[in-house]
C-alpha cells in the first residue's frame, strides 16, 4: 500500500540522523541477534575476530560458529572494554577480513571507545579491507556512536532498549562499502541478505512483512527524539548515569564496569553488599518498577539499573528513593 511506502520513507528519514549516518539504514521485524546473523553472514568472506567481554558479544561469537563462520576469539575481561590496541595487534596478521564488537554491553554495562578501535583497524595496512561489524542493542540513541563520521561498515541496534520501544524491531545502518562486500559473499540466506534488502530499501518496503504496528510507533519515537535532539539526548543520559554511579558508591554498592568506561545507558552493580534482589524487586513492584538482576554468568553476583530510552532525571530519582526505602526497612 503506498501509505506504507510512505511510513517507510519517513522512518528513513528521521532514523539516518541517529545512526549519524548518510548511508542506508535497514529496518527488520526482528531482535537484534537476527540483524547479529545478518552482519556475519553478509560481511564476513574469509575469517572473522570476535572481541568477547560479555555475554552479548559472546552470542555474537556463538551466531558466528552457527552460520559456519571461520572465526577466532579475542577475550577480553568481563567488566573491562575492548581496547583499540588489542583489537589492532589480533588483526595486523592479515588473515581476517572482519571483526565484530559490541559498543554497549548489557550484561556488564560496559562502553567500549569504538571510535578509537575504529581508527585503529583503518590504520593498519589492511584496515580498508577489514569489516568493522558493531552491536549497539542497548547503546545507539542513548550513547554517542556516529557511523559515518567512524568510518563503520555495520551496526545493529533494536527498538525496545534506548529507543524506548516495544521489542520486535531491529535496525542496522550499512556502509556502501559493506553493501558492495556482501555481492560477493556467497550464502548469505534469505531473510536478512543486503543485497535484496537494498533492493526493496529504494521502493521504500521490505522483501518480507513488516510489522507495520511498531513502525508507527517508531515514526513517533524518531520525531520525538529528533524533537529533544540527540546532543541533549546524550546528556540526559550522561547525567543519569553519574546520578547513578553517584548513588551507588554513597551506599557501599561497587560499579562492575572499569572506571572510565561506564555505560550512559545502564549501570551493572555488584552485589557486594548481599541484598536480596528479588525481595527488591518484589518491593518495587508494588510501586510500579523494577531493575533487572544479574545476566548470564553475573546473574548471582550483580544487579543492572536502567537509565535510557525515554526515562527523565526524576523518574530515576523516584526509583533510587524506593530502593533507598527498601535497604531501610533490609
Amino acid at each position: 500500500m503506498p501509505e506504507c511506502a510512505d511510513l517507510f520513507h519517513r522512518i528513513q528519514e528521521k532514523i539516518r540522523p541517529v545512526f549519524y549516518t548518510q548511508s542506508r539504514v535497514y529496518i527488520n521485524a526482528a531482535s537484534g541477534t537476527g540483524l547479529q546473523e545478518a552482519a556475519v553472514r553478509n560481511g564476513v568472506r574469509t575469517k572473522v575476530l570476535n572481541c568477547v567481554n560479555g555475554a552479548f558479544s559472546k552470542r555474537w561469537q556463538q551466531v558466528t560458529e552457527a552460520n559456519g563462520k571461520a572465526n577466532e576469539v579475542l577475550h577480553g575481561q568481563w567488566g573491562q572494554p575492548i581496547l583499540p590496541e588489542q583489537v589492532a595487534e589480533r588483526l595486523a596478521g592479515g588473515e581476517f577480513d572482519a571483526v565484530t564488537i559490541v559498543h554497549n554491553e548489557t550484561s556488564t554495562g560496559v562502553t567500549s571507545d569504538i571510535k578509537a578501535i575504529s581508527e585503529a583497524i583503518r590504520a593498519l595496512p589492511n584496515g580498508q579491507d577489514i569489516s568493522i561489524l558493531i552491536d549497539s542493542v542497548s547503546g545507539l540513541s542513548g550513547a554517542r556512536l556516529e557511523f559515518d563520521a567512524w568510518d563503520l561498515d555495520v551496526v545493529l541496534t533494536s527498538s525496545q532498549k534506548a529507543f524506548a520501544l516495544p521489542a520486535g524491531l531491529a535496525f542496522c545502518a550499512v556502509s556502501d562499502r559493506a553493501l558492495a562486500k556482501a555481492k560477493t559473499v556467497p550464502a548469505r540466506g534469505l531473510y536478512f541478505d543486503f543485497v535484496d534488502l537494498e533492493k526493496y530499501l529504494v521502493k521504500d518496503q521490505t522483501p518480507a512483512t513488516p510489522a507495520i504496528s511498531l513502525m508507527y510507533a517508531l515514526d513517533k519515537q524518531l520525531e520525538d527524539m529528533l524533537a529533544e535532539g540527540m546532543e541533549n539526548r546524550f546528556a540526559r543520559h550522561l547525567a543519569m548515569r553519574d546520578r547513578t554511579i553517584a548513588w551507588a558508591k554513597g551506599h557501599g554498592f561497587n560499579v562492575f564496569a572499569a572506571a572510565g568506561y561506564e555505560s550512559p545507558t545502564m549501570t551493572c552493580l555488584e552485589n557486594n553488599l548481599g541484598i536480596s534482589v528479588s525481595g527488591l524487586n518484589k518491593f518495587l513492584r508494588s510501586k510500579g518498577m523494577i531493575i533487572s538482576s544479574g545476566y548470564g554468568d553475573l546473574k548471582e553476583t550483580t544487579f543492572r539499573i536502567a537509565h535510557m530510552g525515554d526515562t527523565q532525571m526524576a523518574e530515576l530519582d523516584e526509583l533510587l528513593t524506593n530502593i533507598d526505602e527498601f535497604l531501610a526497612q533490609s
